[in-house]
């Protein structure tokens, strides 16, 4: 029986295939002394949830390297998934046990419902309802949870943001500082100042939705039938500041995760050079006709963007002191180009509405500062409006996905005398340059240059 456990929130395959493998490659070493617990806020990875059931908990994991190396394994350390339910009671009452001292959470960026200020969307539906008691977020969710801590003789947590969000923790921190103040719960924000940390993290794997002929593959190799297998790339990075409440934590050192002090050199550099890219790639690789993120890369036109802006204005912003950027550019670039991932478009062209303010506007800022035009960095969100108008025509080849779309405003803008304008000045994409003449004509500019390059 393992003393601890590790209860994570946003039971999805990015989970299964990162933070479950390193507390596995610990159970690998003997060190049983963490488990996971792992259950969602909406009801939405049932068929996991049940196929996990069924099959004592552990499921296969597939990786892949560019060169269609490919390797399984079986992962065990989760022990306890948590079936969705209405009121989430199983959920919150793991949370509220005295030996789970980690909270963890994957809830995608738009997950936060934070604005370009950092403030909460309050008008959010979502947020709306877990403002008035619901458990829509993981505001509303860890209030609950907080609530029944501060009953125990020891409720001392850490609570773990996982997502690519610029902070993350200190993010997370401050949304639910304010859920709780806005929700007159100030002897729970009371209460954290002692009891729980939010240390910031950076993590890294590509990670697909599992392809429909995985359990298949998986049959052949292994011989087991598995029900909620995951597959991700070989490469995987995860950079912890080792800021965990009394210090108790699995032994995650042993298995390659970097305990540092500051995330932050390393959450920039990850931020800048994948997760933009990689949404840049999506958006013109699926203008160009493509469906996945492999494709897209090795198209000239999709490489081209996405190398520029790193090294014309990436490394211009955040220099190259501690990552060698270039390098860095180099290896991602390469990694997308991994044909046996089969990546998808439409999974990583998700929620541009919080990208291109969280992930795009503090490079467009910063280059600004510098006395430069951020050409480079401006043609991204360009692309993404490009991409949209066909949205907005019902021209995409898929379904496109975004937690805070208002699909009334978007529609709105395309239907204005300068759809162009209208898109540069909304404050909450580009804060401080919305609406600035430089940046509408930069952005008129590249709407342009992006319309040609597709033509």
């Amino acid at each position: 029986m393992s003393k601890y456990t590790w209860l994570h929130i946003g039971f999805g395959s990015f989970h299964r295939a990162h933070q479950a493998w390193y507390l596995n490659e610990l159970l690998k070493q003997g060190d049983d002394s963490w488990s996971i617990a792992a259950g969602n806020i909406r009801n939405d990875s049932e068929h996991t949830i049940q196929g996990l059931l069924a099959q004592n908990n552990e499921y296969v994991l597939e990786t892949v390297s560019p060169k269609d190396e490919r390797a399984y394994e079986v992962i065990k350390s989760v022990k306890r998934p948590i079936a969705w339910e209405e009121g989430l009671q199983a959920l919150i009452a793991v949370g509220a046990e005295e030996n789970t001292k980690v909270i963890a959470f994957t809830v995608t960026e738009a997950g936060y419902y934070l604005d370009s200020q950092f403030k909460l969307v309050q008008s959010d539906p979502a947020l709306k309802a877990d403002l008035e008691g619901g458990l829509n977020t993981i505001y509303g969710v860890m209030a609950k949870i907080l609530r029944e801590r501060m009953k125990l003789a020891n409720g001392n947590v850490t609570l773990l943001n996982c997502d690519n969000v610029r902070h993350n923790g200190e993010r997370f921190h401050d949304g639910l500082v304010e859920f709780l103040t806005l929700t007159n719960q100030q002897d729970i924000v009371d209460w954290l100042k002692d009891h729980a940390t939010t240390p910031n993290t950076m993590v890294d794997r590509i990670v697909p939705r599992p392809a429909e002929d995985l359990p298949a593959r998986i049959k052949e190799k292994t011989g087991i039938d598995d029900k909620a297998p995951v597959m991700g790339e070989t490469f995987i990075q995860w950079v912890i500041e080792d800021n965990f409440k009394d210090n108790v934590r699995p032994a995650l050192e042993k298995v390659g995760v970097e305990l540092v002090e500051s995330v932050i050199p390393y959450e920039e550099a990850k931020i800048r050079v994948l997760n933009v890219p990689h949404a840049a790639i999506a958006w013109l690789g699926t203008l160009l006709g493509e469906l996945y993120i492999h494709d897209s890369t090795n198209l000239e036109k999709t490489y081209k963007l996405a190398h520029d802006y790193v090294t014309e204005d990436v490394i211009a912003s955040l220099g190259n002191d501690l990552i060698d950027l270039g390098k860095y550019r180099d290896v991602v670039l390469e990694r997308f180009t991994n044909p046996h991932i089969k990546d998808t478009n439409q999974r990583v062209a998700a929620d541009g509405f919080s990208k291109i303010p969280a992930q795009m506007q503090p490079t467009l800022i910063e280059r600004y500062k510098q006395g430069a035009t951020p050409t480079k960095t401006a043609r991204l969100p360009a692309t993404f409006f490009v991409f949209m108008e066909r949205w907005n025509e019902g021209k995409l080849p898929f379904t496109y996905q975004d937690g805070i779309l208002d699909e009334a405003a978007v529609r709105a803008m395309y239907a204005s005398e300068d759809p162009v304008a209208v898109f540069a000045s909304d404050k909450a994409l580009f804060g401080e340059l919305a609406g600035k003449p430089e940046f509408v004509a930069l952005m008129r500019e590249q709407v342009a240059y992006i319309r040609e390059l597709i033509a």
